[in-house]
């Protein structure tokens, strides 16, 4: 019990226990070191079967929940940007083999933590990684409000990781997999859906109302024609949309901002104050401040009547 009892310091007493968070750390690293070493000596041993892996995507593909998932979109500059999904990529990855991927927090200090994504194949020792900071903050109605929760820190950084990790995934599996991959899971919404299109068309209206406020003439102001003439590959379209909105990639007003009054080029959330400013001055500036849609619809000759829809249902 006396072991670290020194008599000459400070004219006798007991010395700092030593400190074993160097030798800790050590055997950490180590301990890491020799699971990697393991694993891509079992991914060698066993090397993956890529027509059988090739198998598994495509049958994975052809389950209607994982197609109805498989894409997202969103506009940027001016054009959209769509990919394949988070959820595409993680089943890729699985299905592919011999992948090791995922999202650790480095570091973690005033008020924002630097993450690392990556995607490893052990077998070809192919590996893409990202760092990136991600600031306890989150902005709402044109406010910043920073995080102290610890469930809100970490949901904010796992969904910022998420998306890194898409790109990691992609990064590592061949190109035309994950091309057979899209293509299928787009088949499969085609042929395999045995609900008829306009019911379809009804239920996806219903739910962009009730879950984000986005109403009917904006979707068909989006897509260009009616509801009625919606496709199949207008449906997917916009279910891409709303995968983007649940998935907090991109905001309501990126997409339909043109029609909601607001600049579709800002991709800030405007205030509610704002809105209901914006409403108070259409009201008392009298016809002569109607929004570009609606002046546009009688300069054109009713272009929205064209296209089948009520003026007097606009929101504006």
């Amino acid at each position: 019990m006396l072991d670290n009892y020194n008599p000459n310091q400070n004219g006798g007493g007991f010395a700092p226990a030593p400190q074993h968070n160097s030798a800790m750390e050590a055997a950490v690293v180590s301990r890491q070191a020799q699971e990697v070493q393991a694993a891509m000596v079992v991914a060698k041993r066993f090397p993956r079967d890529e027509n059988a892996a090739y198998t598994r995507i495509i049958q994975a593909c052809q389950r209607k929940s994982l197609a109805e998932s498989a894409e997202y979109e969103f506009p940027r500059g001016g054009s959209k940007v769509n990919g394949p999904s988070i959820r595409l990529a993680e089943v890729l990855a699985q299905s592919w083999g011999n992948i090791d991927y995922g999202v650790t927090e480095a570091e973690q200090k005033d008020g924002e933590s630097t993450m690392l994504a990556y995607a490893w194949d052990l077998e070809t020792n192919t590996r893409r990684s990202m760092t990136f900071v991600v600031k306890h903050e989150r902005k709402a109605k044109g406010r910043i409000n920073k995080l102290d929760d610890p469930r809100d820190i970490y949901e904010m950084t796992a969904n910022q990781g998420s998306r890194r990790v898409r790109a990691c995934i992609l990064g590592v599996i061949p190109g035309d997999i994950v091309e057979a991959a899209v293509n299928q899971c787009r088949a499969t919404l085609t042929t395999g859906n045995k609900t008829p299109l306009k019911d379809r068309v009804r239920a996806m209206i219903a739910e962009f109302d009730s879950t984000y406020q986005v109403k009917q003439e904006w979707l068909e102001k989006y897509i260009g024609c009616n509801a009625d003439a919606f496709s199949e590959n207008d449906v997917r379209r916009l279910g891409n949309v709303f995968r983007s909105l649940r998935d907090g990639m991109a905001k309501r007003e990126q997409y339909f901002g043109e029609w909601m009054g607001l600049d579709n080029k800002t991709p800030e959330t405007v205030s509610s104050k704002t809105q209901e400013a914006f409403e108070k001055s259409k009201k008392t500036n009298g016809p002569k401040e109607k929004t570009d849609v609606k002046a546009g619809s009688k300069a054109e000759g009713g272009a929205l009547n064209d296209l089948g829809i009520d003026e007097s249902k606009l929101p504006f």
